[in-house]
């Protein structure tokens, strides 16, 4: 058994080898005691912030731009303040898959994290949801998982959100339910069992359908790129954001470095929330021909979001999201958005 000291970097280090857990340790702003959990059980809270930390290195592979940033940030002395991650789901039958929301919050819960705020996303059709970690919610990243209301579309799109999501597979072995639930009525787990959940719950953010047909994906994308986007990517995090001093000031660093940024800053209606993002890496797709066959077509992908949270008149700092900023945000991923 490692050091009880290193839970976290022991993980890591398992999973990922010596080179990559230290880079990514030393590129992340983490609490000391999620650095330096000590006991015999590794918690709940550093198993879900090593899950947050190979998400972030998996957004960064796939965002030639957010890994840019962050050699930047690190080379210039600074870490990280991961503030959240951000997915998509469908409120549909998805083949093996539970429905919607549920295939991923029946680990969110057990790792710790609860409803912090729902937001109406009415333009896009969907629902938003905000997870917080109960342990730490200002230090563990926040989740905002959103839903897409596929009833909100025409029938042929609805039939094709069934045809699309009805191959989906389920990443989470059954045995992982009784470590789900040793996780929620115990909260923490010997580090054997954490180490074997570990990449699970990590594989639960990706493509878990077949590659999509280009009929249903083009009728998808007519009215919805959101769920054209879903056929594409599943729910991989569609971003990760980086909790930044002052948003406008990083925006304008980063615009002089010529990377593809959103022209402007949203700004919350508290005035508390201000957020931008570079715009979605183009990335290349598998889809199925009228004949069957598979054709490469390059869509929108993932992007990185920055965000400056001030805090609120308690003096505690202002952890809600936005619906106006959020679907502002969520137009990166929209084919030649600006």
């Amino acid at each position: 058994m490692p050091d009880p000291a290193t839970h976290l970097s022991a993980l890591l280090e398992a999973l990922l080898g010596s080179h990559r857990a230290s880079n990514l340790l030393d590129s992340i702003d983490i609490h000391p005691d999620l650095r330096k959990a000590s006991g015999d059980h590794v918690s709940r809270a550093v198993l879900a912030m090593a899950m947050n930390v190979m998400l972030l290195e998996d957004v960064q592979r796939r965002v030639p731009w957010a890994e840019a940033y962050v050699r930047d940030q690190v080379q210039a002395g600074r870490r990280l303040v991961f503030d959240h991650g951000a997915l998509r789901t469908v409120a549909v039958p998805s083949g093996a898959l539970p429905q919607g929301q549920l295939a991923i919050t029946r680990f969110l819960e057990p790792l710790g994290y609860a409803v912090n705020g729902i937001y109406p996303l009415d333009q896009l059709a969907m629902t938003g949801r905000a997870y917080a970690h109960l342990d730490f919610p200002e230090a563990i990243p926040q989740f905002f998982l959103s839903e897409l209301h596929a009833t909100s579309f025409s029938a042929p799109f609805q039939a094709a959100v069934s045809r699309v999501l009805g191959t989906s597979r389920d990443p989470l072995p059954e045995w992982t339910s009784p470590l789900l639930e040793q996780l929620r009525t115990q909260g923490a787990l010997p580090f054997a069992e954490a180490l074997r959940l570990l990449p699970n719950l990590v594989a639960c953010f990706d493509r878990q359908h077949e590659p999509p047909s280009l009929a249903d994906y083009e009728t998808l994308l007519a009215e919805s790129a959101e769920m054209a986007w879903i056929a594409t990517e599943g729910s991989a995090f569609n971003h990760a954001t980086d909790r930044v001093d002052d948003v406008v000031a990083t925006a304008h660093a980063q615009k002089k470095c010529q990377r593809p940024m959103k022209d402007e800053v949203e700004v919350s209606g508290s005035g508390r929330v201000l957020q931008t993002a570079f715009r979605a890496a183009e990335v290349e797709r598998p889809f199925r021909s009228a004949e069957g066959s598979l054709v490469l077509r390059r869509v929108p992908g993932s992007f990185f979001e920055f965000i400056t949270r001030k805090h609120e008149p308690t003096g505690k700092l202002d952890l809600r999201f936005d619906a106006s900023n959020a679907q502002a945000i969520f137009k990166m991923t929209a084919a030649g958005s600006r």
